[in-house]
């Protein structure tokens, strides 16, 4: 797009279902703060483990990108 500019920021989005359901939270909830959300990229997957081995929560780092000054 001629004449753009964006800004990335890295968020991290948890869920006790799934990496994906845990992507939808993060972008999801910067939605709420943040106009016209462009592009997500998963940067990292990670998992929490309790005592007896059982996943707990999903988690994902994201960078995304949203359109800048409007």
């Amino acid at each position: 797009m001629p004449n753009s500019a964006y800004k990335v920021i890295d968020i991290i989005g948890s869920s006790d279902k799934s990496w994906e359901d845990a992507t939808r939270n993060a972008i999801s909830t910067a939605s709420e703060s943040i106009k016209h959300p462009r592009v997500a990229e998963v940067k990292e997957h990670d998992v929490t483990i309790d005592e007896s081995g059982k996943i707990t929560a999903f988690r994902v780092k994201i960078s995304l990108s949203f359109k800048y000054g409007i």
